[in-house]
């Protein structure tokens, strides 16, 4: 390494340069793996961060109305909704947001769920679309890869955590080491390697902070990891406030089964049950009173509405704004009117705070236009790192050889990344596993079949 001089004595030279090589070789192991995958993070997370642009422009059409009159009442949409679908019934209802966007009302039948987006004036139905088919939510599901099984999910939360070990290993390699370019500044043209290390390089070390940021963010809606830590939090009463239930009777279902939009915090939340033996009347209140109610507790307009599918059912309304302080949900007895639980992003615990704050900053959404832009800058960045290490790696690499960076010179110094490993397993279980993998195959094959070291080489 050029950086390494006589001066130095032997032995530090050596287990400098074997610690460099060693990071320098898992680095190159970790971005080979999991590049695609980030590439897919990358752009699809960067159309939903202007999910709401998308609608008001692509989809102008199913979204915006002209205000005329007085808004129809909640159940005659409903009834208009189910007359678009035949053999359809109601799942839910959407608030209009404002006076000049639609109401869209969820039906289920046989062949699934389907958003109704009806004009509140005139009743007229101005679109629909299978709620599996909707832009976003196929957005959404292709950045998480869920659109394609349990499997593949898991394999983003691994690019999450491979992400973070990334911005770990490449700031190590990036910190100044005597070198007078690639630290800030790009050398060279886009005809020489040196302009893509360095546009690599400079890159990763100023977005490395958001990466990190955006992949730990990430994490909570992996489907292990997250899972997981929403259950322990859940029962330790550090995501959402339990006791809230406490003296309510609690259904088998938990949120995330009944409202098509909710807070991570409470989606493994219990739902309540409605009391049908203490009911003075055992007739429903029905959708256009269970709305007044939740209007009148205050929850923000554009709120869902989930209706009771059953005679212990209730309804539940939940609103989920770009301003966290407004995020609300409440569970409304069908009989009575009575809210059963009522809760605020306020009211959460400091973990589940934290985390629903993390996953809005995430989804660019805490403070404007700058949260917008500045999580696509981050988006961009990884694009950026990932085609640059492509071009970096393509004209360094051996003809006919993978060109996998030298193995360090001291194998000790695996002890180390060993230790790493076990670190990532106990945090990120997942990814350490895969660490654990990737060390193994490079340690017990590629370095010890000659045909895949000279291949690999």
């Amino acid at each position: 390494m050029s950086t390494i001089t006589s001066a130095i004595p032997a032995d530090d030279a050596t287990s400098g340069v074997s610690l460099y090589r060693a990071i320098w070789r898992w680095h190159f192991f970790a971005g080979l793996l999991v590049l695609p995958f980030l590439l897919n993070l990358a752009v699809t997370g960067s159309i939903y961060l202007f999910k709401d642009e998308i609608n008001d422009s692509v989809f102008a059409y199913r979204y915006d109305v002209i205000p005329a009159g007085e808004v129809l009442a909640p159940e005659k949409l409903a009834e208009i909704a189910a007359a678009a679908v035949p053999g359809s019934k109601l799942s839910s209802y959407k608030d209009p947001a404002t006076p000049e966007r639609s109401a869209i009302v969820t039906v289920s039948g046989n062949t699934g769920s389907t958003l109704v987006f009806i004009n509140p004036y005139d009743g007229k139905v101005l679109d629909t679309v299978g709620s599996t088919q909707e832009f976003n939510y196929v957005v959404k599901r292709i950045h998480s890869l869920a659109l394609f099984g349990d499997f593949p999910n898991k394999l983003i939360e691994v690019t999450g955590g491979f992400a973070m070990v990334l911005v770990a290993t490449g700031i190590y390699l990036w910190w100044p080491r005597r070198q007078t370019g690639g630290v800030v500044t790009v050398r060279g043209t886009p005809s020489k390697r040196v302009f893509w290390r360095d546009t690599h390089a400079v890159t990763g070390a100023f977005a490395g902070i958001l990466i990190f940021f955006l992949a730990a963010t990430g994490m909570p809606w992996s489907g292990y990891w997250g899972t997981n830590v929403q259950a322990w939090l859940g029962n330790q009463g550090l995501g959402y406030p339990a006791q809230l239930w406490d003296d309510v009777p609690k259904s088998q279902k938990v949120t995330q089964d009944i409202l098509p939009v909710i807070g991570w915090a409470v989606e493994q939340a219990p739902v309540p049950l409605s009391d049908i033996a203490a009911a003075q009347s055992k007739t429903p209140i029905g959708l256009n009173r269970a709305v007044e109610v939740a209007k009148a507790a205050g929850l923000t307009p554009g709120f869902d509405m989930a209706v009771p599918v059953d005679e212990t059912g209730v309804y539940s309304a939940a609103v989920y704004p770009d301003d966290l302080s407004r995020e609300r949900m409440i569970h409304i007895d069908q009989y009575s009117a009575k809210p059963l639980v009522d809760i605020s992003y306020g009211q959460y615990p400091v973990f589940g705070r934290a985390i629903e704050w993390g996953i809005n900053v995430h989804q660019g959404q805490e403070f404007g236009r700058l949260n917008q832009f500045l999580m696509l800058a981050t988006c961009l960045g990884i694009i950026l790192c990932c085609v640059s290490g492509v071009v970096m790696w393509w004209k360094r690499r051996p003809s006919g050889r993978i060109g996998v960076p030298p193995a360090p010179p001291r194998r000790s110094v695996y002890v180390g990344l060993w230790a790493i490993a076990l670190v990532f397993a106990l945090v990120f279980p997942l990814t350490g596993i895969a660490i654990a993998t990737m060390i193994l195959i490079d340690q017990a094959f590629i370095r010890t079949i000659p045909p895949l070291r000279h291949a690999f080489a």
